[in-house]
Formats: C-alpha cells, structure tokens, sequence
C-alpha cells in the first residue's frame, strides 16, 4: 500500500466521528408531477397517478421521493410561483391524495422530500395581493418595493440595473402605489423580503406544517438568493446589446444568508430532516461548504451548477459551449476532494427539471451506444461522494428533444423568452436562429419535463384518456419505455438499481470512503479511486464511443491485480483479461474493480 492510499484512508476513518447520517446513506428519485403519471385523463401528471407507481419506484432501491413544487399555482412557471403554500395545485390532486402518497411512500421504507420554493411568491398569492394595495398594507414589507430613478430628462427608471433570469430588467414597475417591486425570475414570481422577521416567520411556520404532514425535509429552491445587499447596487454593463446583466454578486450568498439558513436548519434539526439547497451562481466550494459543513446545521447538502454549465458558451447557456473531459474531472474532482476534506456533503446529479439529459450532453444518443452511455453514466455518477440524484426517466435512457422540434412545441418560459428577445434583436439572421435552436434542444428546460415514457403505447402510456399531454412525448417511446425494461435484467434500470445496491452493499466504502482522480491527463477516460480502510475500488468510465487502450497506471495496479469485478456494462465482462499492463476499453465501457474487505 503506498503512502498516498494510507494518508487518505486516515483521512476517511477520521472524519466519520461526526459525519454520519441517514440523508447521506439515501439516494433520491426526483418528480416533475405534471409530466410523471396521468391518472384521470386530463393530460396532466397528478398525485394518484404517482401513488400508483411507488412499487415501480421502490424497485429502483431509491430511498428518497423528492417532488417538484405541488402547491396551488397559477404555472407561470410550473408551480415555481405559488399562491397558497397549504394547499394543493386542483390538476394535481387534493390534499388528501398527498397525505395518501405520503403514507404510502412511508410504507415502502422511503421518505418523501418536499420542494419548498420561498425566495419568491407568486403575484396571486395573498400576501402579495396585500402587499401591492398600498404603501401603508402590513403586508407592504413582506416583499421588495423600492422607488423609480430619474434621468435629468424626467425619464424613469428601475431602482437598478439588474436582469432577470427570464429576460429584461428584474424590477416592474406597479402603477397604483409608483414603486417597483424586485423580481429575479418572471415578473408575476416577486422576491420576498427576507430582512423581515415576519416573513421568516411565515417560512418557519410553513416548514413544520409539512413536517408534521409527514415530509422528512426540503429541496429548497434558489436558497442561496433569500440575503441581498441592501444597497441594491447596479452592476457594470459589459455588453451594451444586454443593458440588464445579472446582479448575482449582490444576492448569491448575500449578507444574511448563514443567519437565515441557520434558522432553517435549526428547525430541520428538530425533526431529523433532509435538506437540499439550490445554489446557483456560485462556484467557490468555501462558500458553500459555509452551508453544507456538517457541524453547522445548516443545510444538508446543495446543488451546485459548474457541471451543468460546463457546456455552456461565451454568451451564456444557448450559446455553443465545448465539452472536455478534463473539465469535467477538474470540476468533479474539486468539489469530491474540498467537500471530503472538509466535512462538507455532495448532492450528485446530472439531471433534473432544469437541465438536459445527461445521455444527450455527456453521452450518445446513436442507437448501438444509447443504453451503454446511460449505464456508464450511472457508474460514474452513482458511485461518487455524496448523496445520487436521479431525474424520472434518466433510469430508462430517456433522451432530448427531437431534431425535428421547433420553437413553437417549447413550454419552458425561459427558452421563449429567450427566442423572442433573440430574434427581435437579430431579425433575419438565420444562422444564428438556427444555432441558438440546436443549443436549445440541447440544455433547455423542456428537455426534462417531456412526459415519462411508460410504455409502448398511446402518448407512453403517460396517460390513458384522449387529451394529449400538456407537452408532447418524444417520439422514441414505443422504443424505450419503463415497462420494456422492468423485467429486462440487461437494462439500464435494472443497472441503476445494481449501482444502488453497490451503495447499500458496501456503505462505508461508496459512501464514506474518500475519492483519488486517477490517471488525470487522459482525454478519454474517467478514472477515481474509492477508498475505506483496507477496501479500495476503482470506478473506471470510456467516455468516448471508441476503443481505448488504457496502461493502467502504477498506483491502481495493485488493485487489478488483486482484485475482482464488481460491476460492468457490458454483457461479457473482458477487463480481466489483462495483456501486460494494459487493458482495451470499448465504446462507453464502465467498470468497477474492488480489492480488500
């Protein structure tokens, strides 16, 4: 054993005093309600109809169900604007359906997980009705109002410069009381004002309201944005085509945001409870461990964003980025390594509601290599530090929107938006229009709410009335569907659910044992090391879709030469059969070979 391989398994032992918990064992399902299961015919995904596919999700080995938002709602962004925190969105279901899929996640051994969605409101919501009436409302300060500006021409202004997430300024303007009110996404979804204890309050007491539902925690939208600067400073224009730029520096991790999310966990502390942040914006991994670092009951874990922008270009997420492998290891590598050095925690993920398929932007979508990057990708994902993610659909290979899609099929309000500003500043050219297009079907938002695919059947057996759904199905569903796979053994569910079991098999090792990047200059493969104790595994992933001679380098020999094959995604297993100090990996080869206990 080399000196390396004994300092980090010290390292590994060490931390675990005070680094264990029931959250960090788990692994996570995420539903997007109104694209998962149609139960009544109406083309929108609903309650019951996730309640009838629990034991499909039970048979995954995940342990967590987190649902995107199901309070009431006006969709301006699919329930990320809510009007009534205690009651459910009518298409969904009621809140007795709710109270039935709890107790029916609960009797499956899992836990649900609510998204919780506080740095705004919806405009309909009450407290915001109140709030706009008048200056003197005693809702007036639950939210951000502040006073137009005045060029010397009489001109008026917002109170600064910057721009929404969905396009133009972040502040609109409310004729009956002239003031401006702050807005970071669409202007029906205000931003609350945190700096008011009252408003903390509502927060706080919503949270054990859903605790005591039954709910055993939150995924909390964009939590990271709740503190900004009271100064509302403007920030500098460099690109004078886009007057509004994003203010993020003033509101990522504001001022306030330890005292606010301290409060939060204090209360999550109370009731053992899961918790997963959001947290756009930022990519020093210091600043978030400020959040995640175990002993500070904070937060559990976060999402952050540097993988899933890692294919974004120059001007911003629909514009033509590169993906490079090392970039990749060099953001993986620099959150696993930081967050276990540090007692911090991972959320994995390579999917969500708001990203891509990770089959289309990090794999292939060609018919002889589909299944093969999915499982790959599972491998490389699922074994990881940090607590696995998996998006509805990403189990069964679903992929991005069809090439022949244009922009009148989208519903993401963030792509429209975007494609309208675009083509009214550069009416007539067609290249850029068509550019922009490809990238849209490559990292827009709808990309992951296309309804699940069932089965073979009629919209994918998504639903089973006549009403199509709210968006359209891919057209690959006969093909790949959740149905053709249960009971396929060399399917990529069913290798899902094997990389789950790795985890639960061999807790201390994929769970708390530390990570080593190996072989870090290859332009092909994705190579880390797991080690606990006297256990080490080496997850090796062919992220390309050609043969790849590898020479196994010095320090994981040992391990090849002692060990055996825990896992691999192709049929006839061949990474045994060594010629030297080499081995030939095939197109999207993923494999795991483990020495020791």
């Amino acid at each position: 054993m080399s000196g390396t391989e004994t300092q980090v398994q010290t390292r590994s032992q060490h931390q675990l005093a005070s680094g264990r918990a029931w959250w960090k064992e788990s692994s996570v399902y995420q539903i997007y309600p109104a694209s998962f299961k149609d139960s009544n015919g109406d083309g929108i995904g609903d309650i019951q109809g996730i309640i009838s596919k629990l034991d499909y999700i039970k048979a995954l080995g995940v342990d967590i169900i987190w649902l995107s938002p199901i309070s009431q709602s006006p969709q301006v962004d699919m329930g990320y604007d809510v009007s009534d925190y205690y009651a459910i969105h009518p298409p969904y279901g009621t809140l007795e359906d709710v109270e039935m899929l709890i107790k029916g996640i609960r009797a499956r051994g899992m836990k649900y997980v609510m998204d919780l969605v506080v740095n705004h409101t919806s405009d309909q919501h009450e407290w915001f009705k109140q709030s706009r009436s008048s200056k003197t409302n005693e809702f007036r300060d639950w939210y951000i109002w502040k006073k137009p500006r005045y060029t010397a021409d009489g001109v008026r202004h917002p109170p600064n410069n910057w721009g929404s997430y969905f396009s133009g300024p972040a502040w609109t303007y409310d004729e009956q009381t002239e003031e401006y009110y702050l807005h970071l996404f669409a202007s029906e979804q205000p931003d609350l004002n945190w700096e008011n204890p009252i408003v903390r309050e509502a927060v706080h007491k919503i949270m054990r309201y859903w605790l005591d539902k039954g709910a055993s925690g939150f995924r909390l939208d964009v939590i990271n944005f709740i503190s900004k600067d009271q100064r509302f400073p403007d920030i500098p224009v460099t690109d004078p085509s886009r007057p509004y730029p994003e203010g993020a520096k003033y509101y990522a991790c504001g001022p306030r945001i330890h005292e606010y999310l301290q409060e939060l966990g204090s209360i999550l502390k109370e009731y053992d409870a899961f918790s997963v942040g959001e947290m756009p914006s930022v990519y020093d991994p210091k600043e978030i461990l400020k959040a995640v670092e175990f002993e500070r009951q904070e937060l559990g874990m976060a999402f952050q964003f540097e993988i899933m922008d890692i294919d974004h270009g120059p001007q911003g997420k629909f514009s033509p980025g590169n993906f490079q492998l090392k970039n990749l290891k060099s953001v993986v590598s620099k959150w696993q390594s930081f967050m276990y050095d540090n007692n911090g925690w991972n959320a994995l993920y390579l999917e969500n509601h708001d990203q891509g398929r990770s089959i289309s932007r990090f794999g292939s979508e060609k018919p002889e290599f589909r299944s093969l990057s999915g499982k790959m990708l599972a491998t490389f994902l699922g074994l990881q530090s940090g607590t696995p993610f998996i998006y509805q659909g990403q189990e069964i290979g679903m992929t991005n929107l069809p090439e022949t899609w244009k922009v009148e099929k989208l519903r993401d309000l963030e792509a429209i938006n975007f494609w309208n500003e675009l083509t009214q500043r550069t009416p007539g050219d067609t290249k850029l229009h068509g550019q922009t297009m490809k990238e849209m079907r490559l990292k827009c938002r709808d990309n992951g709410r296309l309804p699940m695919q069932w089965g073979p059947g009629k919209f994918a057996d998504f639903s089973s009335g006549s009403t199509a759904p709210w968006i359209d199905t891919n057209d690959d569903y006969e093909n790949w569907n959740a149905s053709s796979q249960v009971s396929d053994s060399s399917s990529i569910f069913n290798y899902w659910a094997g990389i789950l079991k790795l985890r639960k098999t061999w807790v201390d090792l994929f769970v708390y044992g530390s990570y080593t990047l190996v072989d870090e200059s290859n332009d092909d493969l994705f190579v880390y090391a797991r080690l606990f104790g006297e256990s080490t595994a080496v997850v090796v992933s062919n992220f390309s879709e050609e043969n790849v001679k590898w020479s196994i380098p010095a320090d994981v020999k040992s391990v090849f030469a002692a060990g055996k094959l825990l896992v691999g995604n192709y049929e006839e297993l061949q990474v045994t059969d060594i010629q030297g100090e080499a081995i030939m990996l095939r197109p999207f080869e993923a494999f795991v070979v483990h020495k020791g206990e």
